[in-house]
């Protein structure tokens, strides 16, 4: 399959509303078509002929944002303001992404370690929800301004390693971007997809196939092996490393010369545009090693160079791990290399040719690299994409769930458990956990519907969890499970994971919904899009505030002595502060209260755990 490329010149593709692929990913970003003439899936490119979007936002003082080649030009000139890899913060807490945090030069609040990232600029902050949105709307410009269409409605891709936390983040970054995201599609069924892998129509009698899908993008890795019969793409294993791609072979090269010239890690630190600037120079020898022997560039006025051996011993580490991911993700599978009918190459990173040959060492066999490996996962989306709209009427296509299933959680939000668009049957489960000190029942509301607040959506049911055993706020695990059955019937259970203590009902979501209505209902989620997610980010603010008012209340009334007296003033003074702002309902100004009382808190929280820790080995030898 040849990869076409098309652009506002051609003018062939102006029709009626199209479904879009589009590929969000950690370093660029595009979408793709199903060409209405040839029936083959194109990447849409502007007049320049560049298809990929950088993933890369800028945000200035004024709180206006660019996207795109724009804003990389910035990532020396304002590192701070400029924000990349947003992909890797989604769905993701400040634990999850602790250890890493030295890699992005702009701000992560860590007020709270165990809720969401929040991303601060100026004195605004924002979360990887709200940040992707802001590429997806780019991107859904773009293919309006080439298409001469309205774009609403997509299919989005995600590594199949993503939770469903991270794939819900997606999904509600698509809706605040004015799209109805039909499907979330793993990005390795999507790269097989694009070369024809698994394209089996109702009655097509090929074979099932065991593909290996090897995915080196700029920031992430992920090896999946898929089995594919009758057109049903089944995940069997998946390894890989969210923090493992092209932007580490960057870092190995820039720290290359940096210890050449000398320069520390302080001094990068202090200096955020020499630090980029080396990256980037890094990322310019990488792309030009893929084709040629040696490198030269200057970088603040010295010259640097390498040869493509030199830069194959620096990066084989990273290759040998990813490798090891290959073995392991066989080994989940149950499988050996020599059961692998099929190798497909993914992500910008697997161009560098001592990445394919340790590739295709690996599985024995040569690797699919026709396609471009920028555009491969785009153009599969638009192949779903394409299924989805009813142009293939060849393939097949199982029962979906027409709109989202979830509960009401704390300030009455919907949290989704089943996103429409679901695959029947279907199961889904998260943990929760209770808000107070002994609390013995929890209720279980469960809603249907795509809006932020359960008010706005329709309630199907509701029933009590009781006889939680007495505990701690936050030590019960409730383990709330959907399991949707081949005839549609949901059925819901709450279970308190440390007691057994467990309750369920049945409900029927389709039950008096007329085709009609369900569109209404998608209509009004995409309309009030952005005024949901404002009033969810304001409820969600006003919740950690609280929790954090609570926490640090109960904190000083037990070590109420520990305490100097001017850290109880400041500390009062911050919780008075942060009651003030919870009230005005202004969600920066509650981050940034919640940050202050979290920055006044910090220093007495740390000299009381180093005190408990040294009654603890008194007179202990370690």
């Amino acid at each position: 399959m040849a990869t076409i490329g098309i652009n506002i010149a051609t003018g062939s593709l102006q029709q009626p509303e199209m479904i879009v692929g589009i590929d969000l990913g950690t370093t660029n970003s595009l979408v793709a078509v199903i060409h209405p003439d040839s029936k083959k899936p194109v990447v849409l490119k502007e007049h320049d002929g560049n298809a990929l979007v950088p993933s890369i936002l800028h945000i200035d003082d004024a709180g206006n944002i660019t996207v795109g080649d724009k804003a990389r030009e910035l990532l020396v000139t304002d590192p701070s303001r400029t924000i990349f890899s947003v992909k890797r913060l989604m769905g993701k807490s400040y634990n999850d992404i602790r250890n890493a945090s030295h890699y992005f030069s702009y701000k992560i609040i860590d007020d709270n370690t165990d809720s969401l990232v929040k991303v601060q600029a100026g004195d605004r902050f924002y979360s990887p929800v709200e940040l992707s949105s802001y590429i997806l709307k780019e991107l859904r410009n773009r293919a309006e301004h080439i298409l001469k269409t309205p774009v609403t409605r997509a299919v989005i891709t995600v590594p199949a390693y993503f939770n469903d936390a991270q794939r819900q983040a997606t999904r509600d970054a698509g809706k605040l971007a004015g799209l109805d995201v039909l499907r979330i599609v793993n990005e390795p069924t999507a790269a097989s997809l694009a070369y024809g892998l698994g394209l089996a129509g109702k009655n097509d009698q090929t074979p099932p196939q065991r593909i290996a899908v090897y995915d080196l993008g700029g920031g992430t890795f992920d090896i999946s092996v898929l089995y594919i019969a009758n057109g049903i793409f089944e995940v069997l294993s998946t390894n890989g490393d969210t923090f493992l791609g092209g932007d580490d072979a960057d870092r190995l090269l820039a720290g290359h010369w940096k210890e050449s010239f000398g320069i520390s890690d302080e001094e990068l630190q202090q200096n955020k545009s020499l630090s980029q600037e080396l990256r980037l120079l890094a990322e310019t020898a990488k792309k030009q090693l893929s084709t040629q022997d040696t490198f030269t560039g200057t970088i603040a006025g010295e010259t640097v160079s390498i040869t493509k051996t030199e830069f194959e011993k620096l990066i084989k580490p990273l290759v040998d791990r990813t490798i090891a991911c290959c073995e392991n993700a066989l080994r989940d599978a149950g499988l050996t290399a020599s059961d692998i009918d099929e190798v497909v190459m993914v992500g910008g990173s697997t161009r560098i040719p001592y990445v394919k040959q340790a590739v295709s060492q690996c599985f024995g066999r040569p690797v699919h690299d026709e396609l471009n490996p920028d555009e491969v996962v785009a153009l599969g989306a638009a192949i779903q994409a394409d299924i989805l709209a009813g142009n293939n009427k060849d393939l097949l296509l199982l029962d979906i769930t027409p709109l989202s299933l979830g509960i009401e959680t704390m300030g009455r939000l919907m949290e989704v458990l089943v996103p429409r668009n679901s695959k029947i049957p279907s199961r889904a489960g998260r943990q929760y956990t209770t808000q107070k000190d002994g609390q013995t029942s929890m209720r279980i509301a469960v809603y249907q519907g795509e809006r932020d607040l359960v008010k706005d959506n329709r309630k199907l049911a509701e029933f009590n969890l009781t006889g939680i055993p007495a505990m701690p706020a936050g030590l019960p695990k409730v383990e709330i499970s959907f399991l949707i059955n081949a005839d549609g019937i949901l059925v819901v259970k709450a279970k308190e994971l440390r007691s057994g203590v467990e309750q369920s009902i049945e409900v029927k979501p389709q039950y008096g919904l007329t085709d009609a209505e369900v569109e209404q209902i998608l209509m009004d989620s995409i309309q009030h899009a952005k005024a949901d997610m404002q009033t969810r980010a304001i409820v969600e603010a006003q919740t950690e505030g609280r929790q954090m008012i609570e926490t640090t209340s109960r904190f000083m009334e037990r070590h109420h002595d520990f305490l100097q007296e001017s850290e109880k003033l400041s500390t009062k003074q911050a919780l008075d502060e942060l009651k003030n702002k919870i009230e005005v309902a202004d969600k920066d100004a509650i981050h940034a209260a919640i940050e202050k009382l979290n920055e006044i808190s910090k220093p007495y929280a740390e000299r009381l755990m180093d005190t408990a820790i040294a009654e603890a080995l008194k007179g202990k030898k370690i």
